[in-house]
């Protein structure tokens, strides 16, 4: 029964992907907003489908610590939706994003209209530089920008070495820092089938105050967002 919900999740999501790739060809012209916009309802319906099909509800916690204009997000990775669902639960998210996915036919043009933030994890300090200048003219620009410390999924209960990029983004906007834990590979895994039944927990804390020296920075940020997701595993 799982394996056959989560087949069905998977090909109706796909179909709904399909289609609103095929409705932004003519929608270039967009700003950027209008596309945001148009993002949000795709996002809506990957909620929807979540609940309909699978059973998984999405939760969020602690949005209160989460401004509506600019602001710097710290996020546990395991997932997918964690992407995927966000547009959802902040005004205008920016994703620090992987270069390798702007070769994705038409998700990655997507992506660059949209203002998302791709960097080379191979380019050394001058990439690195870009990258502070990018997050920051993206939090003036009122948009909460995203960033996945571990740079890459992981597994649920795992651990995975936090890489020094946030804190150069941190040091150079002089912002306080959002961290997010969150259990989303329990029931969408990295590899494999859906698990039907249960809540999506994506849990904003108390922000990170901005001036820390690194390693407290660090250390702070890890702990906070690490010990957030162990709880928020399920008891077997």
């Amino acid at each position: 029964m799982r394996f056959l919900r989560s087949s069905l999740f998977k090909i109706v999501f796909y179909l709904w992907t399909a289609l609103f790739c095929i409705l932004y060809l003519p929608l270039f012209w967009l700003p950027r907003n209008g596309l945001i916009e148009f993002q949000r309802i795709w996002s809506h319906g990957v909620r929807i489908l979540l609940r309909v099909i699978m059973n998984i509800k999405i939760e969020v916690r602690g949005m209160e610590n989460v401004p509506s204009g600019g602001a710097l997000i710290a996020m546990k990775h395991q997932s997918s939706v964690d992407t995927f669902v966000m547009h959802t639960i902040v005004s205008h998210p920016a994703f620090v994003m992987k270069k390798e996915l702007l070769k994705i036919p038409l998700y990655g043009r997507f992506c660059v209209n949209t203002g998302m933030i791709p960097v080379d994890r191979d380019g050394g300090l001058k990439t690195l530089k870009l990258l502070m200048q990018d997050s920051a003219e993206a939090i003036d620009q009122d948009r909460q920008l995203i960033i996945f410390p571990e740079g890459s999924r992981s597994l649920p209960g795992s651990h995975v070495e936090y890489q020094s990029g946030i804190f150069g983004i941190y040091k150079y906007t002089k912002e306080p820092v959002i961290p997010v834990g969150l259990n989303s590979g329990v029931y969408w895994p990295k590899r494999g089938n859906l698990v039907p039944g249960g809540s999506i927990i994506f849990d904003f804390m108390a922000p990170i105050e901005a001036g820390l020296p690194k390693d407290d920075f660090m250390t702070a940020l890890e702990e906070r967002i690490e010990n957030s997701s162990a709880q928020l595993l399920p008891i077997h």
